[in-house]
């Protein structure tokens, strides 16, 4: 147990409200809380609460609390907002339980403080590995499987950027370009001769055909939701091994583009070239195989390993806006070691012209 104070969104009077306007508590109401336990991850705090009530009842007695990390409370206007409109927005249209439960998403727009009240799925899922060892290859046809379901749930669904979501203009991939490039010399700066010319070039060449590369992965055809920041340990998996109850979290990333992307994110950056190349073919046919079984039409095999190599040159800047945002350089020095020897695999530069 933590002896931490309680935040007010862990009071048994803010919970009893919640708990009844989601319909699980009826008259009911929570008669104490405890904080069972508390981690830091990188972006975010995770709570796991449990619950008593004052008469005993079939309501969940465990729930999981995300919230800021204290020392990044309020940095950036948005920080912790995205993720609150995923599950108001997104994880409430949708019916299939690819997500964990969220009984409460609440940002506030004065003090930019958030949290989700979320099912706790610590008894019934577990994460496949400890990062960063990869998962066998069948756990991770799970997941690529799960990514396929949710995905060919909202693929070019008319909501997309309408009351779902937003997909930016010419004009905002362009300031988008322009951001990016001027994170590239900040970048560029501080690894000094750490980046060899080689790869500056390759950087360059990316910038100058950044307008054209962001245009297709955010506005281009066979439009879904996508995660964002798909790797491995950002899905729960059941631990009955005959259930197919698997469930993806984090989505403090989510926005709309093409589905490939989270296929390069989950590989092409996380994945050594050995390991790649026995399981980058076999995935991508196994998540195209499910997109089928779910009802998308109109996109072919070739077409998701075309999206999959634009996809993963599309992903030479995640090292970058990574070290940007401040991720330790354990994670973005060893993703920017990976995509720059997929992007060369795969002949991804053919895309640059």
């Amino acid at each position: 147990m933590t002896s931490e104070p309680m935040p007010v969104a862990t009071t048994a009077e803010h919970l009893t409200l919640v708990l009844r306007q989601a319909g699980v508590l009826g008259d009911n109401s929570v008669s104490s809380v405890v904080v069972e336990s508390s981690r830091n991850m990188v972006l975010s705090q995770i709570r796991r609460l449990r619950l008593s009530y004052q008469v005993a009842c079939d309501a969940p007695e465990t729930f999981i609390l995300k919230t800021e990390l204290p020392e990044r409370a309020g940095q950036g206007p948005n920080a912790g907002r995205h993720e609150v409109e995923f599950y108001t927005h997104v994880a409430a249209a949708m019916a299939a339980p690819l997500v964990p439960g969220c009984f409460e998403a609440s940002w506030a727009s004065d003090t930019k403080a958030w949290h989700l009240l979320l099912e706790d799925l610590s008894d019934s899922h577990v994460i496949a590995t400890r990062w960063p060892l990869p998962p066998t290859i069948a756990q991770c046809q799970s997941i690529v499987r799960a990514l396929a379901n949710f995905q060919a749930i909202w693929w070019n669904d008319p909501r997309l950027g309408a009351s779902i979501g937003s997909q930016p203009d010419s004009g905002e991939i362009d300031r988008q370009v322009q951001r990016l490039a001027e994170r590239f010399a900040k970048f560029a700066d501080f690894m000094g001769d750490r980046l060899p010319q080689e790869r500056v070039r390759l950087f360059e060449q990316w910038l100058d055909a950044g307008s054209l590369l962001l245009a297709r992965a955010f506005n281009g055809p066979n439009r879904t939701i996508i995660h964002g920041d798909a790797h491995v340990w950002n899905c729960f998996l059941p631990r009955d091994e005959g259930s197919n109850d698997v469930r993806l979290f984090d989505w403090d990333s989510w926005r709309i583009g093409t589905g490939a992307i989270d296929l390069a994110y989950m590989m092409a950056v996380h994945w050594y070239p050995d390991l790649r190349h026995g399981r980058e073919q076999l995935l991508l046919d196994h998540y195209h195989a499910a997109l089928v079984e779910h009802g998308v039409g109109g996109y072919d095999r070739h077409a998701l390993q075309t999206d999959y190599r634009m996809s993963v040159l599309w992903q030479v800047m995640t090292p970058v806006m990574q070290q940007a945002y401040g991720i330790p350089p354990v994670i973005w020095w060893n993703n920017l070691e990976r995509i720059l020897l997929a992007v060369d695999d795969l002949k991804c530069r053919d895309f640059l012209g």
